[in-house]
């Protein structure tokens, strides 16, 4: 972050300060372990956790100010109405320092993804900040803007939410000036009733666009594929095979862990490689290509950036273990990803006398229909002719009577009731030679089977 005075930030948050405000602040902090000399603390109030009880601390390690929703003894207070809505503010006037290209991306699976792969042809032309880990939030996004300073010059900034107008205010905040919406599934349908719901709030992201600020999307989702906004908006689209789209793959081959295709774009062809198996990913690498050269990238340097990408932690990481093949893709889960993921383990190249093995934890936060989306699931994996589906979670059973309705062995599937039992089956039953998916919602914690077969 560059410095900023006291003053502007008083004057940003529309705040109430009582004590002179001309020094200069070099941070921002929600966090009290991240303080340094001259910072501001944001006092936030959660469900679990009040800021305020850190103001007083957050002063004694070096704190200038903080930005209090009340008066703390002890505390250089400056009070706002919310101190939620004063970090988006805040991060607002801050990144409207910086006139850059911002590429703001959402949508329901595959988005952090693509925002890594957008970031890496966006690195073939400028240096790129890009957010990291989950930091997708009305807190996370706000501090990743924070991290601009002069010598950046484009940003990628992924968005989440799963409740109506967060998006708006993530959008509103961070000013994006070219818009990608991946795709319009079912996660956070619970919060938002339906898939129009879902492509309503995902709309939100252009509310603090400008209102020429493109808008790429993809084509071979239903939803997306026929959307009309009005206006005047350019609306770019990409696509896996339609070639009636300005940008589409073709010859699309798998190599060992890598799948090499051709990006089809205004007549030329661009051969491209990415080092991760699926399909789903190629139309991920063309977002890119598309967001590169609608940012006036040259298009065989946007076909080379894609390569550069590489998966890290718990998406679809895929690595050797004792001789097996793991497709370790615990991060998130829904209808979609599931089936994608699914496509990835039927890319692996098995051992000699090796199975597929498909260890499947619940698909989170789906609603009333939950029952029925784990089942369509199920039917996935009995179509991939998986060898063995193994289930842990309460709706998880369902993969089971899905898999079976399509044709697979009802002795070849297994639910479990505990992580426990479900990597002690795998210790005695998962051999050399094999390829394992690790695939469910965040919450089911499948890192921690894979842990205990390392």
């Amino acid at each position: 972050m560059k410095n900023m005075t006291l003053a502007e930030i008083v004057s940003a948050v529309g705040g109430s300060f009582g004590y002179p405000a001309d020094m200069l602040v070099s941070s921002i902090s929600t966090d009290t372990r991240k303080i340094t000399e001259n910072s501001v603390f944001i006092a936030l109030k959660g469900e679990n956790f009040d800021g305020h009880d850190f103001a007083a601390a957050a002063m004694k390690q070096g704190a200038a100010a903080v930005i209090t929703e009340r008066q703390v003894e002890g505390a250089k207070c400056i009070i706002v109405d919310s101190t939620g809505a004063a970090l988006r503010e805040l991060a607002h006037y801050y990144r409207m320092k910086f006139d850059i290209p911002l590429v703001g991306i959402t949508g329901s699976v595959g988005k952090t993804t693509t925002k890594d792969m957008i970031a890496c042809v966006l690195a073939r032309k400028f240096k790129t900040l890009k957010t990291q880990g989950n930091h997708n939030n009305e807190i996370g996004m706000p501090q990743t803007l924070f991290e601009l300073d002069d010598s950046y010059e484009a940003a990628v900034i992924e968005m989440g939410m799963n409740h109506f107008g967060e998006m708006s205010r993530l959008s509103m905040c961070s000013s994006p000036t070219l818009c990608v919406i991946t795709n319009i599934g079912v996660s956070h349908i619970e919060n938002l009733g339906t898939q129009e719901g879902i492509l309503k709030a995902k709309l939100e992201i252009l509310d603090g666009a400008s209102i020429d600020a493109p808008l790429v999307l993809n084509r071979d989702d239903k939803l997306l594929a026929g959307l009309d906004l009005g206006g005047s908006r350019e609306l770019i689209y990409y696509s896996l095979k339609k070639k009636d789209c300005p940008v589409y793959a073709s010859n699309i081959t798998p190599e060992g862990s890598s799948v090499s295709f051709i990006v089809n774009y205004n007549g030329a062809k661009y051969p491209a490689k990415i080092n991760v198996l699926g399909e789903h990913n190629v139309r991920n690498a063309l977002c890119a290509f598309t967001v590169g050269v609608t940012l006036g990238i040259d298009p065989a340097e946007c076909a080379a950036g894609v390569a550069d990408y590489k998966p890290e932690g718990l998406r679809q990481n895929v690595k050797t273990v004792k001789n097996m093949t793991f497709v370790v893709d615990c991060y998130n889960a829904a209808p979609d990803s599931m089936r994608a993921a699914l496509s990835v383990l039927s890319q692996v190249k098995l051992g000699e006398n090796g199975k597929r093995i498909c260890v499947l934890g619940d698909m989170l936060e789906l609603g009333k229909n939950a029952r029925s989306y784990h089942k369509q699931v199920g039917e996935y994996v009995g179509s991939a002719k998986a060898d063995m589906l193994l289930c842990f979670g309460e709706n998880s059973k369902y993969y089971i009577e899905g898999a079976v309705k399509r044709g697979m062995d009802k002795e070849s599937c297994k639910h479990f009731e505990t992580r426990e039992e479900l990597a002690a089956f795998l210790l005695e039953n998962a051999k050399a030679g094999d390829a394992v998916l690790f695939k469910g919602s965040r919450g089911m914690k499948l890192e921690e089977v894979v842990a205990a077969l390392e």
